[in-house]
This record gives structure tokens, sequence and C-alpha cells, in this order.
């Protein structure tokens, strides 16, 4: 590529920058797995793979896409658990150079990527979205990406929820037919993935009515352990076991629910619901909880130590100007990380925490 390309900048942002449903933040959180597997480090023998139905299958080495980041793209994201970040410098270069270096065979629809991931990370976007909208960065604000944040190498779509972008890709396969994503296989998030519709992060809720009155009922939830449970009604719910450790409820409505004393460690209630609950004396040590509401719930002398916190609200604002807060006092937080500034205010305000520790800020760079 020409010096002439070299620093060629890009902006693709909107005036009204912020989604329904999103919280500004002040960085590029971190979220999902945070270190790929150990070949996904590896410089001498890391490989970018281009296939499938093209008539030009390639390879590229690190120095290769090093070379090729000549461009920059001014852009905001967006997390489907409720964050977005605005005016985030990238670096790297539109999918589309590579996409018209491989030339893609008439049926080719999809472009399917996979990660350097021990879990087999993956996702998959229609041909003319990944063509016009995707791009492959290595920088961001003028520095490496970190690790966690997809180093050497991730792909960005800007005007999709971020799950639809993939951290430390290294392979990209045109398909004919769609390929469902991870979060799409493991969590029903929403394939087509538009933060600005607002109804877009999962699809329907995965029990029906016969099967969620089942559960409400349970003496066990042993045989859930291993199930994600998605966008259903749970709210009110009085369980009659209190152990519910490594449950995954997400997008559920639990507000109201009586969870007074009950195990939700290492529990996955991503993007629900749990206003006015009553969860004094829980334990949601470890338990992922972005994008959870607290607000209104009674969260005396519970333990949230170990917690992923990002965009959580313990408080909301009510439109006649009064604040709908949770009761918080004696609650436990060492470890907890990701907690926004202003909810961390309400907390100390009212002497919540017995301890907070903090990570070091992350930058916009990492």
């Amino acid at each position: 590529m020409s010096d002439s390309n070299h620093n060629s900048k890009f902006i693709i942002q909107k005036s009204n920058w912020l989604p329904p449903g999103q919280t500004a933040t002040d960085r590029f959180r971190v979220t999902g797995e945070r270190a790929p597997t150990e070949a996904g480090l590896d410089e001498a023998t890391w490989r970018l793979v281009v296939d499938g139905l093209v008539d030009k299958p390639f390879e590229l080495t690190l120095d290769e896409i090093y070379a090729l980041s000549n461009y920059e793209l001014m852009t905001d994201i967006h997390c489907v658990t409720g964050w977005s970040c605005k005016g985030i410098r990238f670096t790297g270069f539109p999918l589309a150079h590579l996409l018209n270096q491989a030339e893609p065979k008439q049926g080719a629809g999809h472009v399917w990527f996979g990660a350097y991931s021990a879990r087999n990370h993956d996702t998959c976007l229609p041909i003319e979205i990944a063509r016009l909208e995707t791009w492959l960065v290595t920088h961001a604000d003028g520095e490496p990406l970190a690790v966690e944040h997809g180093y050497p190498l991730r792909t960005l779509t800007p005007a999709r929820y971020l799950y639809k972008s993939l951290k430390w890709v290294h392979h990209i396969s045109l398909l004919a037919e769609d390929r469902p994503g991870f979060w799409e296989r493991t969590s029903l998030y929403h394939h087509n993935a538009d933060p600005w519709p607002g109804d877009q992060r999962y699809e329907t809720g995965t029990m029906k009515p016969k099967a969620i009155a089942r559960l409400r009922k349970a003496n066990s939830f042993d045989r859930y352990r291993d199930k994600v449970i998605i966008s259903i009604d749970l709210s009110g719910w009085a369980p009659k076991c209190l152990d519910m450790h490594g449950l995954q409820f997400k997008n559920c409505n639990l507000r109201g629910a009586r969870f007074a004393g009950v195990d939700l460690s290492g529990a996955n209630l991503t993007n629900s619901d749990l206003r006015d609950a009553n969860l004094s004396g829980a334990d949601l040590r470890e338990a992922d909880l972005e994008g959870a509401n607290f607000a209104g719930a009674d969260l005396t002398n519970t333990d949230f130590r170990g917690a992923k916190l990002n965009v959580v609200r313990f408080f909301e604002s009510m439109e006649d100007g009064t604040t709908h807060g949770a009761t918080v006092t004696g609650m436990q937080w060492e470890g907890a990380v990701e907690l926004y500034i202003e909810q961390e205010k309400y907390l100390k305000d009212r002497a919540a925490c017995r301890a907070i520790n903090h990570q070091p800020p992350i930058t916009n760079n990492q």
C-alpha cells in the first residue's frame, strides 16, 4: 500500500450518538474473555487465514497486517450489556480490502470470523454488512490494543453491538449460509444486533409458560445449572431452594423477587431487572451482573465481592426528580470491578461499603 494512503481518516459517528437503553461510559470497558490461546500471542507463527467461497484464498503474517494498517477510524462503540463509549480512534483498515483481494465467489453470502479462543469464539455477518462496516484494527487511541481488547488484531463493526466484533481474529471464511456466532448460540443474542431500534439485544425467551411454572416451584436447581435462561418473567419469585449458585438468568424480569439469603455466587444476571427485589444477605460473589438494575432493592448485608459491575444501577432518577435507590447498608465489595463513578458515589454517600477495591483506571487504548 502506498504512502499516500498512510493515516487516511474515516469518521463513523452519529450526532445523537447514544442508542436507546445505553449508558455513556468514560472508557473502552473489558467484557467477555480476557486472553486468547497461546497461539494467539505467538507473533512468529501468528497467521490470518482468508478462505471459503473465494477465488484467491491467502494468509497474512502479523507484519503484513501492520503494513496494511494505515487508516484511522474515529467511532463510537456500543455493548449489548448497556454501555457505550464515544469517540475512540482506531488504527487498521477496512475488511473490504481483504475481500477484494480474495475475490468472493458468486454464492458467498456471509463472512464468518474465528478467534484464537479457548471457547472457539466466533461471529458471522452478512457479506454486504461486513464489506461496508467491518474493520480490522490493531491500535486504539494511538496505542496497540491491550490483550484483553483483542491484541494483536480484532474486528470492529461499529454499527452493531460489540458482540458482532471479534477479539484475536485469525480466520475469515466466506460462506453461502449464515453460521450463528458464539453469543447467538450460547445466550440467544439477537442476530442482527443493531443498537438503534432498541429491541435487538436478545431473541425471544427460552421457556414456555409451563416450564416457567416448573422453575418457579423447583425444589432443586441442579437441572438448570448448564442452561442459559433468557428473557422470561420471574417477577415476585420466591424460590423454594436457596442454592442458586452458577445459574444464568439473562435479560429476565426479576423485579420484586424474594431472594433474601439466596446463594447466587457465580451466577449470571446480565441485563436483568432486579428493581425492588429483596436480596438481603444474598451471596453474589463473582457474579456477572453487567447491565443489571438493582434500583429500590434491599441489598442489606449482600455480598458482591469480585462481581462484574459494568453498567449496574443501584439507583435511578425518577421523572418527578426523586431518586429510586437501593438499601445498601453493610454491603461487601472487595474486588468488585467496573463500577460506574456515579453508582460508586451513591454507595459511598450511604456508607454502604466496608471496602471497595478498584482496578487501575483503564484508558481507551486498552
